[in-house]
């Protein structure tokens, strides 16, 4: 299996009842639109608003390599005209050089690109492609199974099984011999574990995700961690027959925390009860958004959408100090909103007064 090799190292209660955690903050995020002339990208911006557990000591917030050139020290591919990238080059064109520093802090770090339903061999070729030539591995997810998010803010997905295999086989094409490493379909187990999928849909899942994990493994460079929710979810025990029904045994690994908060500390414990349960499998967690855990106040229904005074956590990593812990990812991209909730756009688009805020409350 594959994992990009690390830097050198520096010195040496069971979770609550069920709280919908992604719906539609899984969105799939839209698309990178190509690079636009930066006077058209700093007028769309011209009017935008503006207890972490410890992580790695030797990591820092603060961009490595600059506002323009790509962090040296990050584990995958950083992709130059992400988002991010283009929305802090927006600010500074305008003169926002305080507003820029602090998107910095998002677009030279590594995040995850989430591959689209309509040119899947051709993006994953293009992507892996890019990273392979600036020497890195690549970091996707895939999400698109069918009846993807049951029906909520993320509706969508393949129209049936046939269509999905189809569409992960033409991901793996694209990925080729290039090395990536793929979170495979966020919610999707936890979705038929908590009563949100239909019961008689369940083992359609099931052999869904097998199949998509087998065909991704048969690449020779890629690596496939399963997403397994997230702390405050479904508890593992309940959790680990459905994950080895969708072939956790063939994946390298889970992935815990995907577009969610709990802080590292509550994700890494939940992670290695699990992974006692599926054969000491090993995980990631991902860091994006929880450098200041979950939001506690008001709906706990809408808790995971845009809530209010959250951070940044660990930059990505390999090196957690854990063995079961393979590293520590940005899976859901920093600045793309949730939904249509607490002033943000529709999912998985770019929320700038929210990427500032979770920029300027890091740690």
């Amino acid at each position: 299996m594959f994992f990009p090799a690390p830097p050198p190292a520096p010195p040496s209660e069971p979770p609550p009842a069920r709280v919908r955690r992604p719906g539609g903050r899984l969105r799939a995020p839209a698309r990178a639109a190509r690079p636009l002339a930066l006077a058209l990208a700093a007028a769309a911006l011209a009017g935008c608003g503006a207890a972490a557990s410890p992580g790695p000591a030797a990591l820092s917030l603060e961009p490595a390599a600059g506002p323009t050139a790509v962090d040296a020290g990050a584990p995958y591919w950083v992709n130059p005209d992400g988002k991010a990238a283009r929305a802090a080059a927006a600010h500074r064109a305008a003169g926002r050089t305080a507003e820029a520093g602090l998107l910095d802090r998002i677009a030279t770090r590594p995040v995850a690109e989430w591959i689209g339903p309509d040119r899947p061999e051709a993006e994953a070729r293009e992507l892996t492609g890019a990273a392979a030539r600036a020497g890195r591995a690549s970091l996707l997810v895939l999400y698109d199974v069918p009846g993807r998010d049951c029906g909520l803010h993320s509706a969508g997905g393949a129209p049936d099984g046939p269509a999905y295999l189809a569409w992960v086989d033409a991901v793996a094409r694209g990925i080729g011999s290039r090395r990536a490493t793929v979170v495979l379909e966020p919610d999707a187990v936890t979705h038929a574990v908590d009563g949100c999928l239909p019961e008689e849909r369940r083992a359609e899942r099931y052999s869904l995700l097998k199949a998509a994990v087998e065909r991704l493994k048969r690449q020779p460079a890629v690596t496939v961690h399963l997403d397994a929710g997230n702390a405050g979810w479904i508890a593992p025990d309940r959790l680990a027959e459905p994950l080895r029904e969708s072939g956790v045994a063939a994946a390298d690994g889970f992935a815990v925390n995907v577009s969610n908060f709990r802080t590292t500390g509550e994700s890494v414990a939940y992670g290695r009860q699990l992974s006692a349960l599926v054969g000491g499998k090993p995980f990631v967690v991902d860091t994006s958004r929880n450098g200041n855990g979950p939001y506690t106040e008001g709906d706990p229904a809408e808790s995971w959408c845009n809530p209010p005074g959250r951070a940044l956590g660990e930059p990505p990593t390999l090196r957690t100090g854990d063995p079961l812990v393979r590293a520590y990812l940005w899976i859901k991209r920093p600045g793309e909103s949730d939904g249509e909730c607490r002033g943000g756009p529709r999912a998985g688009e770019w929320f700038d007064a929210y990427a500032l805020e979770l920029a300027r409350n890091a740690r």
